[in-house]
């Protein structure tokens, strides 16, 4: 387990005797020294280098010194027409993209000036806009808030400008850069504030609580409960509790001949502007019948908050329907032994093969105004959720389907027979980190919102989503908890079903038993802690191949994807895809990428590192080009100017030369960068390298990704069983079970500290759990009923600020 508030690794000398906090160089500061200017020679360099300059790359950047061009003045377009390679428009758009890059180029020449990374400045000027190095010179500590700057290099920086640690402005800077880093380390979106204080002790703040009392007083951190966060992640969770009290409060069944209550802020606004932000159309109703029974329906009450179903309350324990007892209101629950491998409503009846405990969860997906489904493969989650649409079209019901990863809307698209797009799609983002066009003012045009993947959900995507849903929508995760948790910080999922404010239904019962059905008998048995051998049986649906080293497991990889499974199984490479928990050594995405490419697709990489044929993944997000992080596409063609056009799940898109540096070879993935999507065929790698990697989320994450084939190239077997029996990662902070319970952000509750949380987080936890067995993000609270808004709340509501992508 990661520490989250580490002591730095090289922490820079303490303050000078005598020194005065000051807001800019100390008194008796040396001003030559703090305004000491880096060569320019080194400074141009580093620029270049670090990948500052847009639409700049590597190979042309070396070729800059043999035309003259090695300091700023140098650049113009008659120099750069002598480039090798560029010709006079790239000449021109490389001088004006130089001259735009000015505000990060002033951050390069304090940067190396005092002896830092250059890279440092892309983050600043994101942050603190094209005037980013004028406020670093005001404020040298904004440099740990603004950049990925570790504590040491930020106290070096401020040392350059003569300020030393006792600085006023050096605590709250110091504990904002804990706080995030335990969000981007660990996936925190909150921390117990004496164990953060501690670590601003370890640091040299001399007075944490000071300086905590500083950072909540100008708003950078807020208090929920006994915990802190950072300003941005407190405004996102407290907008997903709103928005969910919010929607519980508004949404009224959806039946036929129902009035639809969903409110808009303009409802007079022209379609043509709702679809002017981009943001996919919702799905029309086919000519079906509705199936709910409206002699029964008017004297149901929706399922109150709190409310779960499960297979084993439900079904009888067994998951079987109970003759004549479906939900009231819907009509046409069958024996649970419906045919296996049915995914969706049967002929005109939308309900016809769904069990008991499923149709609870369609009548809590269209009564209540939030709802969580939730599974392991083979369950029947997807036939529910096909129910789910067609009832609402049904009742004459605009409908929205989305998933986080393109893959995923596809396979929903595929289920519901209508439209779905990506979250981010849904939402309109405006380009990278650009934020969304839909919002409170602009919200999704659907009376039903269905998201799929819900795992994957950060809390500040899950916000925007929030937001943009009006009052009235109603709104159904559907997703699997076991997998892994976001990349982004926040348990979104986790604690939503951990909340008892809404109702959950939870799918027990395994369906597939052919087609998928010995993967998702041993997905089934890694959830619950087993790792069994693979079931015997002439499909060699799952196959198990033992390897003595990495090098050896490599190897068999390539061996698998290029040869033994077209061969024997008859399904195409291109339906086959790695998935390995590192980046690094001889069994991560690097090495397999590059023996995949030698035997698939060899090529010297005519373009940026690519060849036609070429299967990439994207690792950052690129709405207005036309995908998003982590879909995977096949290069299709070289386009001009440097460009490529390669063809993702959403269709052929051409990315610009100048974001080629976010797509990555992606016959092999990683299994974080696979979550979300689905392959008929799948070989997953466990190398040693992995070490405490190896987790039962992502061991299950992995294992889940193969829909009809798995192999399972394992060094260690032995250590890849004792993470299955493991429970699994460490637990993630979060503020939002408070929030959803009725805590308020901004209020700071001075509780006891458990003399363990201090421990909990600085060392490492070989089970993988908290010590004392729980943790207050995953409080129950049940049955509070949300009847509206809290004013306490309409301070922090807003989810301006909360960006996405």
């Amino acid at each position: 387990m990661p520490d989250e508030y580490p002591t730095a690794a090289a922490p820079g000398p303490g303050p000078a005797r005598g020194a005065a906090p000051t807001a800019g160089p100390a008194p008796g500061a040396d001003p030559v020294v703090a305004d000491a200017s880096a060569d320019p020679t080194a400074v141009f360099a580093a620029f270049c280098e670090a990948a500052l300059w847009p639409g700049l790359g590597r190979t042309t950047a070396a070729r800059l010194p043999a035309a003259g061009i090695t300091r700023p003045e140098h650049v113009d377009v008659g120099r750069l027409g002598t480039v090798e390679g560029v010709n006079g428009p790239r000449a021109r758009r490389l001088a004006d993209s130089f001259r735009a890059a000015a505000g990060t180029y002033a951050v390069v020449e304090l940067l190396v000036a005092a002896d830092l990374p250059a890279r440092l400045a892309r983050g600043a000027t994101e942050r603190l806009g094209p005037t980013a190095a004028e406020a670093l010179r005001a404020d040298p500590w904004m440099l740990l808030t603004a950049t990925e700057a570790e504590i040491g290099q930020a106290d070096r920086f401020a040392r350059r400008r003569g300020l030393h640690r006792d600085d006023s402005r050096r605590g709250p800077a110091v504990l904002t850069h804990l706080l995030g880093r335990a969000a981007t380390r660990a996936g925190d979106t909150a921390g117990p504030v004496d164990a953060v204080l501690q670590a601003a002790g370890r640091e040299g703040v001399a007075d944490p609580r000071q300086a905590l009392d500083a950072a909540l007083d100008d708003g950078r951190i807020i208090a929920v409960g006994d915990r802190i966060a950072l300003e941005r992640y407190a405004m996102a969770e407290q907008s997903i509790a709103d928005g969910i009290e919010r929607l519980l409060a508004t949404a009224e069944p959806l039946r036929a001949g129902a009035p639809r209550v969903r409110r808009r802020p303009d409802d007079d606004a022209d379609d043509a502007d709702a679809d002017a932000d981009g943001s996919p159309a919702t799905a029309g109703p086919p000519p079906t019948a509705l199936m709910f029974d409206d002699e029964d329906a008017e004297d149901d009450d929706p399922p109150s908050g709190g409310h779960r179903a499960s297979g084993a309350e439900q079904a009888g324990g067994d998951g079987r329907a109970g003759g004549d007892g479906g939900p009231a209101g819907m009509s046409g629950a069958v024996d649970a032994d419906a045919p296996a491998g049915a995914t969706g409503a049967t002929g005109d009846d939308p309900v016809g093969s769904l069990d008991e405990v499923q149709l609870a969860a369609a009548r809590a997906a269209l009564e209540s105004g939030v709802s969580v489904l939730t599974g392991g493969p083979g369950t029947g989650k997807s036939r529910t959720v096909a129910a789910v649409v067609r009832l609402a079209w049904a009742a004459d019901a605009e409908v929205a389907l989305a998933a986080p990863t393109g893959r995923a809307a596809k396979r929903l698209e595929e289920l519901c027979g209508a439209p779905a797009s990506t979250l981010h799609r849904l939402l309109g983002a405006q380009g990278r980190g650009g934020g969304f066009a839909r919002g409170e003012h602009n919200p999704i045009d659907a009376d039903l919102v269905v998201v799929d993947e819900a795992s994957m959900l950060d809390a500040e995507l899950a916000a925007a989503l929030l937001d943009a849903c009006a009052e009235g929508t109603h709104l159904m995760f559907v997703g699997d908890p076991a997998q892994l948790p976001s990349i982004g910080p926040g348990q979104v999922l986790t604690d939503l079903l951990e909340s008892g404010e809404i109702p959950v239904t939870e799918l027990r019962r395994l369906y597939r038993q052919v087609d998928g059905g010995a993967i998702a008998m041993l997905a089934a048995a890694v959830r619950g802690g087993e790792l069994p051998p693979p079931p015997p049986g002439p499909g060699r649906e799952v196959v198990v191949v033992p390897s003595s080293s990495s090098g050896e497991a490599a190897h068999r990889t390539v061996q698998l994807v290029t040869d033994s499974i077209p061969r024997a199984l008859g399904i195409p490479v291109a339906d086959i895809q790695v998935v390995t928990p590192v980046h690094a050594g001889p069994a991560g995405t690097g090495a397999l990428n590059a023996a995949l490419k030698r035997v698939l697709n060899p090529g010297a990489g005519a373009v940026s590192g690519f060849d036609v044929g070429d299967r990439v993944v994207a690792t950052a997000n690129h709405i207005d080009v036309g995908f998003a992080n982590g879909e995977i596409g096949t290069v299709v063609a070289a386009g001009e100017r440097g460009a490529l056009r390669v063809a993702f799940p959403g269709g052929v898109v051409e990315v610009p030369a100048g974001i080629l540096g976010d797509l990555r070879h992606g016959w092999a993935v990683t299994v974080h960068r696979a979550q979300g999507s689905e392959w008929p065929a799948v070989v997953a790698v466990f190398p040693p390298e992995a070490g405490r990697m190896l987790t039962r989320p992502l061991i299950y994450t992995a294992l889940t990704r193969a829909a009809t084939h798995l192999s399972i190239v394992a060094v260690n077997g032995p250590a890849v069983r004792q993470a299955v029996r493991n429970a699994g990662g460490r637990r993630r902070l979060t503020s939002l079970a408070a929030l959803l319970a009725g805590e308020v952000a901004g209020e700071l509750t001075e509780d006891d500290e458990d003399p363990d949380d201090e421990e909990n987080l600085d060392d490492e936890n070989p089970d993988g759990q908290d010590r004392n067995g729980q943790s207050l993000a995953g409080r129950h609270v049940g049955g509070r009923h949300l009847d509206g808004r809290d004013p306490r709340r309409e301070g922090l509501r807003s989810g301006a600020g909360v960006k996405g992508g």
